[in-house]
């Protein structure tokens, strides 16, 4: 749990750390075409002078056109790799287990964080943080589909996902200011180090604990269910909806939220930085409420979720009403909690639905969650500014909420599921009891037959 932990805490911290630093890297690599010249680390573009905020916004805008769309590809690129890639990890991981992809994506993480340290030119840029959507591909979907594997009762299971979803929460959020303060002090190659060397901690770690040429990694292993059957699976394809839906006012949000704030409140620099940071702590406890109910209420699962994605839809809607700073911190908590509900509630929901309908092994159907935030996260950075440019920001976030409001009904189709017993699965009425390795994979592959 812990290594997963550090991998999840790592990606998305390598996802968000270079969000004060972009902006800077582009200046710098035009050389004397622009307003920060190579040599200018942090100079500010006409007002401010000195120094650029140590937690600037998430999204910066850049002084032209041409670097607004090259900002916006650049962090799309990331999720639009991993969406691509994710179909074939998933299927990967399910025929050679979970600790050798685990360890790859590590390695490549390490790669890619460690080609941000020394890139010299956007096309290097584009280069490592496509290679971290790679390396995510295999790490995220491996390290979660671990922990549902190795924790497989509830309410430990829940437990253990609600620990990796706050370790990611707290990488997306910490990362700004861990970037801005190193990078204002340290230099632009020191916080990309410093998340290098955690990296190859953490991979040792993994070889250690629990090595992927180890003995009885695979062989316990049965036939899992391929990847294209789960995607038609009506429950899943439910809960994959939800996922996506309950995280596009957040994906979209982020780029979009800064030029509003300083267009419509006059906010200032530090406001704007900061206007993420205080979400940590809502999502955080909405993650700890959804724990507790699942253990004590663990058919109400769908509950949970409906009841974050109204949650979400609601704060959505009010964020344009805001008038000052003070306010808009309220929506973004509200939409922070709910989406912590409605992750908690639904990732244990997948493994409960591969238990008790397919085969117990979990690498595709957290592939197909991973898929359903890419969704969310790939057009975010691309289709959100073309929205608010057309329609406006207000239209914007009134459609991410009314779609969040609405899908939350949906949910009410996993009522039953929920009554499920896991020992209907069809791998426990093949084995009856029986002994487990070779014959199980035996079984399931005469079964399939």
């Amino acid at each position: 749990l812990a290594v997963v932990c550090v991998a999840l805490l790592l990606d998305n911290m390598l996802y968000m750390v270079i969000v004060p630093i972009i902006p800077d890297y582009i200046a710098a690599m035009r050389g004397g075409g622009g307003t920060a010249g190579p040599s200018a680390p942090a100079g500010g573009n006409g007002s401010g002078g000195g120094n650029r905020s140590l937690l600037p916004a998430r999204y910066p805008t850049a002084s032209g056109s041409n670097e607004d769309v090259q900002i916006g590809m650049l962090f799309a690129s990331k999720a639009m790799l991993q969406l691509l890639v994710n179909p074939l990890s998933g299927t990967l991981i399910d025929r050679v287990g979970y600790e050798a992809p685990l360890l790859a994506g590590l390695a490549v993480l390490f790669l890619s964080t460690a080609t941000f340290a020394f890139a010299e030119n956007y096309a290097t840029l584009f280069a490592a943080r496509s290679l971290q959507g790679l390396g995510s591909a295999f790490a995220d979907t491996a390290g979660i589909a671990l922990i549902a594997d190795r924790y497989a009762e509830e309410p430990a299971r829940s437990r253990a996902l609600g620990t990796a979803l706050a370790c990611i929460s707290f990488g997306s959020l910490a990362a700004p200011p861990f970037g801005g303060v190193l990078y204002e002090f340290a230099g632009r190659r020191v916080p990309f180090l410093v998340l290098a060397c955690v990296c190859l901690l953490d991979g040792l770690l993994l070889l250690v604990l629990a090595p992927p040429g180890g003995t009885g990694a695979r062989a316990n292993m049965p036939v899992g269910t391929p990847i294209h059957r789960l995607m038609i699976d009506p429950y899943i394809a439910v809960v994959a909806g939800a996922l996506a839906t309950c995280n596009i006012p957040l994906a979209f949000l982020e780029p979009t939220i800064a030029n509003w704030m300083k267009d419509s409140m006059g906010a200032s620099e530090w406001e704007v930085g900061l206007t993420w940071l205080p979400a940590f702590f809502p999502h955080v406890l909405g993650v700890y409420v959804t724990v507790q109910l699942a253990a004590a209420y663990p058919h109400l699962q769908w509950f949970y979720g409906a009841l974050g994605m109204a949650i979400i839809g609601a704060s959505s809607c009010l964020v344009p009403a805001c008038r000052n700073f003070a306010q808009v911190i309220i929506p973004l908590c509200g939409i922070c909690f709910g989406i912590a509900l409605v992750d908690t509630a639904l990732l244990p929901t997948l493994a409960f639905l591969v238990d008790v309908r397919h085969v117990s092994v979990y690498g595709s159907v957290y592939a197909i969650a991973d898929i359903s935030y890419c969704v969310a996260y790939a057009l975010g950075p691309i289709v959100a500014g073309q929205i608010v440019h057309t329609m406006g920001f207000v239209q914007l976030n009134l459609g991410m909420g009314l779609a969040n409001v609405l899908y939350a009904p949906v949910l009410l189709f996993l009522k039953n599921v929920c009554q499920m017993k896991p020992s209907h699965s069809e791998r426990n009425i093949l084995l009856e009891e029986g002994p487990k390795g070779l014959y199980d994979t035996i079984k399931m592959e005469e079964r399939k037959g």
